[in-house]
């Protein structure tokens, strides 16, 4: 398999996942949240349940499964909102809660989809293209599969979540460098694979 196809291929799906905006005033708005603020509260939701919805469908769910998952995280925000602590990323905790809450689903499924079943767009390319094009993200999916988990959620936070390395060391509980060093970990998995 080509390398620059699947560097392609990880852009594209990195790209797929919206990136949420600037978290200049997250601080501002957890602190609002935290006080009881409901406007504050209508912001986080409508900044952040697009990106969230878009990485749940992402994962294979469909809409309706996506929908219940992003509401019942946010409910969580709503209902722990005295625990926030502004000096952390709230958009953290929202995606590792609804994260969390889709692995339960697929762990309590019967029919359960590959946790990383990507859907990617015809883009009119030839059935050469096209074949190349489920290989490798056939290889991608089993590449991921096959790092430990706490690699994966790492990669998964980073690179298809955009979290920054202290967004996501902040939702895993771990220091900056241990993201850093399985994120390096990952992308050597990745290229080797």
């Amino acid at each position: 398999m080509r390398t620059d196809l699947l560097i392609g291929i990880l852009f594209f799906l990195a790209l797929s996942l919206q990136r949420s905006g600037s978290d200049d005033d997250s601080a501002e708005l957890a602190r609002k949240i935290k006080s009881g603020d409901k406007a504050a509260f209508e912001a986080f939701y409508g900044k952040h349940s697009a990106p969230l919805n878009s990485f749940l469908r992402s994962k294979g769910l469909d809409q309706q499964e996506a929908e219940d998952l992003l509401q019942q995280a946010f409910l969580i925000i709503w209902e722990k909102r005295s625990e926030i602590d502004p000096s952390r990323s709230l958009r953290s905790f929202l995606f590792t809660t609804a994260y969390r809450r889709m692995l339960n689903l697929f762990r309590d499924r019967k029919d359960t989809v590959s946790d990383y079943a990507y859907v990617l767009e015809s883009d009119g390319q030839n059935p050469e293209e096209s074949t190349e094009t489920r290989e490798a993200i056939g290889h991608l999916h089993a590449a991921l599969n096959e790092m430990p988990e706490k690699r994966r959620n790492v990669f998964e936070l980073c690179y298809m979540q955009e979290f920054t390395y202290k967004e996501a060391a902040d939702a895993l509980g771990v220091s900056r460098k241990t993201v850093e060093n399985h994120m390096g970990m990952a992308l050597k998995d990745l290229r080797l694979a």
